[in-house]
């Protein structure tokens, strides 16, 4: 999978299936079931970290789920996540930083939050060759000032403002762009309006393709139930259920039996 597969895909009316992994195990699985995209979200800070935001996630620790992932995947395209303070307001340290993103992760892409906020932080990025992925509507490394994850784009500025970063991300060179949590009438709109692929989570089914975080699809993460998510497992049930089978086999000395010993 290549960024400009995922354009050929737009073009032909072709969903894309996005979701996030952080792990080689667990990469290998999502990879072999056929996702078209890997995002190493920066939501490992909440998922993998117990953080209650992204934000404290470093370049370091991005880098090291990249590398982790990318030893797993045989097939699909793997964008790493740029954290929090490391491209915002400096295009040099954001070339930089996704610079040690590619060449230490050995990842295909990086994808970063904003619109004309970080245009020349992009602009930079793109000028060395790395591909970019934009992300605009709800952006969780805004949530202090946000002060909530509601629904963004909801008004008619705001709204305006998110298309038109939509349509400057385009033309500056970004291969696709996520929305997050906004209404899904005004993300069907940009995906109509953008040659390049509109990537949805919480934005309704008008767009190119879907993301959500996996932990959160398999039912693994049990305290996040948003609107958007829909549980395709419950395997915090399952893997609750097995270690406790584990344990009390230890205890009544039924693990190991004859047959698993030496």
């Amino acid at each position: 999978m290549t960024t400009r597969r995922l354009i050929e895909m737009k073009q032909r009316g072709e969903k894309i299936a996005m979701l996030t992994s952080y792990d080689y195990s667990m990469a290998r699985l999502v990879d072999e079931a056929g996702v078209d995209v890997i995002l190493v979200g920066d939501s490992a800070s909440n998922v993998m970290a117990g953080n209650i935001t992204t934000l404290p996630i470093t370049l370091d620790q991005m880098i090291y789920h990249g590398k982790s992932v990318m030893k797993a995947v045989k097939r699909a395209l793997v964008i790493v996540d740029m954290p929090f303070g490391s491209y915002q307001g400096n295009p040099m340290e954001a070339l930089a930083s996704a610079i040690r993103i590619m060449k230490e992760s050995h990842a295909e892409a990086v994808k970063l939050e904003g619109g004309a906020e970080v245009r020349e932080s992009i602009e930079r990025i793109l000028s060395a060759g790395i591909p970019v992925c934009g992300h605009l509507g709800l952006t969780p490394q805004s949530i202090n000032k946000f002060g909530t994850y509601n629904v963004r784009a909801k008004e008619e500025a705001e709204a305006n403002k998110l298309i038109e970063d939509a349509k400057m991300l385009e033309e500056i060179g970004c291969f696709a762009v996520v929305i997050e949590k906004v209404p899904a009438e005004l993300a069907t709109r940009v995906a109509k309006e953008l040659t390049i692929p509109v990537i949805g989570i919480g934005a309704g089914g008008g767009v190119d393709g879907q993301v959500l975080v996996v932990h959160d699809m398999l039912g693994i993460n049990q305290g996040f139930s948003p609107r958007f998510l829909r549980r395709y497992a419950d395997l915090a049930s399952v893997i609750n259920d097995a270690v406790g089978h584990y344990v009390d086999d230890v205890k009544t000395g039924d693990f190991p039996n004859e047959t698993e010993q030496y």
